[in-house]
């Protein structure tokens, strides 16, 4: 492949929901171009796209592909993305670093919430968008009822460059209203043949030309004043048009094609090789500083490691954008994140697994290397004469966890170093070796996210591992004040122990005042604050630490000791062992001994007192809840609803989007346990939710009974 220039690339990502046809167009484009000589099918396993082996274990993209194809002088490089909301990661990567978003539809469904949820990173990316209704030689494919969802979705933004004359098992004809010809084929596909458009189509074709006309020349200035002049556009004209409409999204174009049967493939990429923005028309991107980079072949190069894979008989791959500047193979450059130099043995041209040495690639390409040492996916490469580091790419949260551990314990160690370097690969995976809950915690982007990490780990690095219920992090608080206090004495033979120290604790809030006196059992405390130290909680919350000592009875060089007393039993709270937090503890009288009296004897005192006291104070269980927000076809809405009240949840409202309805609510994480499959089931996979986490609440108390219940018979067990 020869080395093309800045202003000859063209980037795009192939998107879509799950089963709308990305890998099978793939496919086709690349036999078109010449790139195979031969289609592959998701049934025949032996796809250009989906090459891994969990891919064709379980028939779907987990990954996304990058693919480059030469078309009429120009190089188009593609990224296949994964449709599943659980591989969303793959897909926001591939947005990224493209410049043009292609969504692909299936036209038995049109409109799905897969759509609406990758519509929605175009959106926040300012992607220009082109829709493809494939498969519409599919029986239940119906064109006009797509194209009405689509602009009741989209609006008048939507705007027909083809339509076809029949859908189903008679598609084999379309007209083009950008060239004004008819394309036709044999059954089989493959290249068309462009004939006259008949006249019993020649009315409708003309309308919808001279609408496209009317929405090219709305981009631009000087072509408005042609088409006001002259009444029409030239093809050119048009397709200057056209490409600033998907500069500014004041356009979205509407193609057709049966990828199955490569009809409408070739015209496909004609049209995106022609009108598909170039690399140097789109917004410049910026550094982590701040500062815009200019797509420029003669700057300083630096490079975008937006992908990391393992693959077989290759090893680690890195894919990258060349933000800047111009790579060769054998250049040194210096990993901004790791300060590692690395040497680019080889450079690639990508085709999936299909790898073609190039000896250059110039700015706004997208390559790969092999036999990086240090570098991960998110990193930046850089040449000499500049420090770039770029982190524009926001990935999703989490949606879906579970506990992880090896079948043989001996293999803990290699487990981890294998999650290390599967989240290397893929950052929306997050491992946590959880203290709180002496559990590594996985989370991921829902269930078959982690089914094919387990597939992954047990059949590729050969180790047996299990996932289990994750415990939840429960924190633990008061509601009312108490005080208690603890003598520790211990006596066994020269120096001893001993340590008095009289407490009270209550509830703390933000901002909230200092009482001088507390009241118990009709007795009187008067409180005389000599320091106040607030102690916020790595774990959230706040533990405001009052000496109140008056004469003496405790010297201030045990009071730290107390409070580490404190703080140990906060870090293991006295109902459940769930961490405690906001707290206020006033340490206001006690006692110690001129020879026995030593710092473990008041920390042992300290923390015997507060978690007497914390017990006789109202003590609650706090659980994490996560504002949850669900898009949903509208037919399932009451389903969907009921299944949520059934896991406690607070139901915060309800919306219209689009032609989806979205449904928000706050839900205990306890609930969301197996959420993402109970909603695939419900919805039959055409729902999508996120959630973030919101606050701490507390538990209902019969779901508090039955957890110290749990609690006591786990430590009788022990």
């Amino acid at each position: 492949m020869k080395v093309y220039q800045t202003n000859e690339i063209k980037n795009i990502a192939l998107i879509g929901s799950s089963g709308a046809g990305k890998t099978t167009l793939a496919e086709a484009m690349l036999f078109e171009s010449g790139v195979i000589k031969r289609r592959g099918t998701i049934e025949g396993k032996n796809t250009i796209s989906d090459y891994f082996p969990v891919e064709k274990e379980y028939g779907y993209s987990v990954f996304s592909t990058v693919l480059s194809v030469e078309w009429n002088s120009k190089k188009l490089n593609f990224i296949d993305c994964p449709g599943s909301d659980d591989f969303a990661g793959g897909a926001v990567a591939a947005l990224n670093v493209t410049d043009t978003a292609l969504m692909v539809l299936n036209g038995q469904y049109g409109v799905e919430v897969g759509t609406v949820n990758m519509f929605r990173y175009t959106e926040q990316l300012r992607k220009p968008v082109i829709f493809l209704i494939n498969q519409l030689d599919k029986d239940s494919t119906d064109y006009d009822k797509v194209l009405t969802q689509l602009k009741e979705t989209y609006g008048s933004k939507i705007v027909q460059i083809q339509y076809p004359i029949q859908t189903g098992q008679n598609f084999h004809q379309m007209v083009d209203v950008l060239k004004m010809k008819m394309y036709q084929w044999k059954p089989e596909g493959g290249a068309p043949e462009i004939v006259e458009i008949p006249n019993s189509e020649l009315e409708k074709a003309q309308e919808l030309h001279n609408v496209l006309i009317e929405a090219a020349a709305e981009n631009d200035e000087g072509l408005m004043e042609k088409f006001f002049d002259q009444g029409s556009l030239t093809e050119d004209e048009m397709r200057e048009g056209i490409r600033k409409g998907l500069l500014a999204r004041g356009m979205f174009p509407v193609i057709c094609a049966s990828a199955g049967k490569d009809m409408g493939v070739r015209r496909l990429m004609e049209f995106l090789g022609n009108n598909v923005p170039f690399i140097n028309e789109m917004p410049l991107y910026t550094n982590s500083a701040g500062k815009e980079i200019t797509v420029d072949s003669k700057a300083p190069t630096s490079l975008f490691i937006f992908k990391t894979t393992v693959e077989p008989h290759i090893g680690r791959v890195s894919y990258f954008k060349v933000m800047s500047g111009t790579i060769k193979a054998g250049d040194d450059l210096m990993n901004e994140d790791r300060g590692s130099k690395e040497r680019i043995a080889q450079l690639f041209v990508v085709a999936g697994q299909t790898k073609i040495d190039v000896p250059e690639l110039q700015a706004g390409d997208i390559g790969a290397t092999v036999k990086l040492k240090e570098v991960s996916t998110g990193h930046t490469l850089n040449g000499k004469g500049t420090d770039n580091r770029f982190d524009f790419i926001q990935y999703p949260n989490s949606k879906y966890r579970r506990a992880i551990k090896a079948v043989n314990e001996s293999d803990s160690e290699k487990m981890m170093e294998i999650l290390s370097r599967m989240r290397s690969e893929d950052p929306t995976w997050v491992i946590e070796q959880s203290k709180e809950l002496k559990q590594i915690i996985v989370s991921g982007q829902g269930e078959f996210h982690l089914k094919t990490l387990k597939w992954r780990i047990e059949n590729n690095d050969k180790l047996p591992i299990e996932f289990f219920e994750p415990k939840i992090p429960y924190r633990e608080t008061i509601t009312k004040s108490a005080r208690a206090d603890y003598r520790h004495k211990k006596q066994s033979g020269g120096a001893g122990q001993f340590g008095e120290v009289h407490l009270i604790v209550e509830p703390y809030q933000e901002g909230m005042s200092m009482p001088e006196t507390y009241k118990f059992n009709g007795q009187e405390f008067k409180i005389q604050a000599r320091d106040v130290q607030e102690h916020p909680l790595e774990w959230g919350g706040k533990l405001v630490f009052v000496n109140s000592i008056v004469g003496g009875s405790i010297d201030a060089r045990f009071l730290p000791a107390i409070l580490k007393g404190i703080l140990s039993r906060m870090e293991q709270g006295p109902l459940t062992g769930s961490y405690a937090r906001d707290v206020r503890v006033v340490v206001y009288d006690g006692k110690m001994h001129p020879v026995d009296s030593n710092e473990i004897s008041f920390m042992l005192a300290g923390r015997n007192a507060f978690s007497e006291a914390f017990k006789n104070a109202g003590p609650k269980i706090l659980e994490p809840v996560y504002d949850v927000e669900v898009s949903l076809p509208g037919e399932y809405m009451g389903d969907v609803m009921g299944d949520l009240q059934g896991r406690r949840a607070m139901i915060m409202g309800m919306s219209s989007e689009k032609g989806y309805e979205k449904l928000m609510a706050k839900v205990p994480l306890k609930e969301m346990s197996n959420y993402s499959t109970s909603l695939s089931s419900i919805s039959g996979g055409r729902a999508s939710f996120t959630m973030k986490f919101a606050s701490y609440e507390l538990v209902p108390s019969d779901v508090q009974d039955k957890l110290l219940k749990e609690y006591e018979a786990q430590q009788e067990a022990e």
